[in-house]
């Protein structure tokens, strides 16, 4: 799956199931600042993201990812790593 790919199936449940406006889905956006997630949030994610691209996602890592470009870049390392 390449980079573009991984964003937009991101984009798309950030939109559809987090119910986050597109446009300020943007990559340096803070996913805590500025899209609005909170902890519970973040547990709807790691379920999605289990699901849609198949790896599991430790909660270690994740605890360095702060903007949406990040958390690209981690998904894109899982999935293309």
């Amino acid at each position: 799956m390449d980079r573009k790919e991984i964003e937009s199936q991101i984009r798309d449940f950030l939109v559809e199931e987090m119910e986050i406006e597109a446009e300020i889905i943007i990559g340096e956006a803070k996913l805590k600042d500025d899209l609005g997630l909170d902890s519970l949030d973040f547990v709807d994610i790691v379920v999605i993201v289990e699901k849609r691209f198949g790896f599991k996602i430790k909660p270690e890592e994740m605890a360095h990812v702060i903007t949406v470009s990040e958390f690209y870049d981690y998904i894109d390392s899982k999935v293309n790593g």
